[in-house]
């Protein structure tokens, strides 16, 4: 019987896959069973479906699945790992889950997601033993205004490192935290393409910032080169203007548009012959 219901699994899972264009691998390690509810039932309006099994399960369902480079996703499985499917972009995907997420302390053992940095400036601390704890994690500090103050930005344990009790220790009276509760997404699969979480990371902030300055640039390239477009006519149709009425005003052209500029520049040279002549 369980051997049954393992086969029909395993064909479930063949079938998200085959009938999803996106498929990705989550780690479900350290993420409560309550937080993982309240993801799953947040990720199900968004069309979003987790599928928990055992990894030899996974396995077998990628591979019978039969879809182009699912092995390079098979590679991907690590901690305790579930699958999801959707039809939206990766990058929508990613970006859901890390909205979710939310800051913790690190616990000694734990897995550094990410470079672990301290920032340099002031701290509360005055100084005392926390000078030797500091510096027994590799910070230097010096004494600012009689408070501790780090010197330099230090990387105190790397992606992917095992956090030490010290180092726990000392994020903790630094008040940093460095962990995320939620889902951690490992990878995705779309179109034979397996892309790992870090290469679907996009600062929408910066994204914007640079696509409103590749719209200015196409602009003043446009503007340059003379280029008509509904954005382009009119801008460029003032700039004719303005250097043909700058033209005629140089060469004393006289028209309706140019009659008073020119009779106030044929005044002021006027005045200041009279000027230099004494007149």
């Amino acid at each position: 019987m369980v051997s049954e219901q393992k086969q029909q699994l395993v064909h479930e899972l063949v079938q998200d896959i085959q009938h999803h264009p996106i498929v990705g691998v989550v780690n479900l390690q350290n993420l409560p069973a309550q937080q993982l509810q309240t993801m799953r039932a947040m990720l199900a309006k968004k069309k979003v479906k987790i599928r928990m099994a055992r990894k030899r399960l996974l396995y077998r369902a990628l591979a019978e699945a039969k879809k182009e480079n699912m092995q390079e996703l098979t590679k991907k499985i690590k901690g305790m790992p579930a699958l999801i499917f959707a039809e939206d972009n990766p990058f929508s995907v990613y970006a859901t889950i890390q909205k979710n997420k939310s800051e913790a302390p690190a616990k000694a053992g734990q897995i550094a997601p990410r470079d672990v940095v301290v920032k340099a400036g002031p701290t509360t601390f005055a100084p005392g033993p926390i000078i030797s704890e500091l510096a027994a994690v590799g910070i230097k500090t010096k004494v600012e205004s009689g408070k501790l103050a780090i010197i330099n930005d230090t990387t105190v344990v790397k992606e992917g490192n095992v956090i030490t009790a010290k180092v726990a220790e000392t994020l903790k009276r630094l008040d940093i935290k460095p962990m995320e509760i939620g889902l951690d997404l490992v990878a995705v699969w779309e179109n034979g393409m397996v892309f790992d979480a870090k290469q679907l990371h996009i600062d929408e902030v910066e994204y914007a910032q640079n696509i409103a300055q590749a719209a200015q640039w196409a602009m003043n390239l446009a503007i340059e080169c003379v280029y008509l477009t509904t954005e382009t006519t009119e801008l460029l149709l003032q700039k004719a203007f303005r250097d043909a009425k700058a033209l005629a005003i140089e060469q004393g052209i006289i028209s309706a548009e140019t009659v008073n500029e020119i009779l106030a520049k044929a005044e002021g040279q006027a005045l200041s012959i009279k000027n230099e002549a004494n007149i």
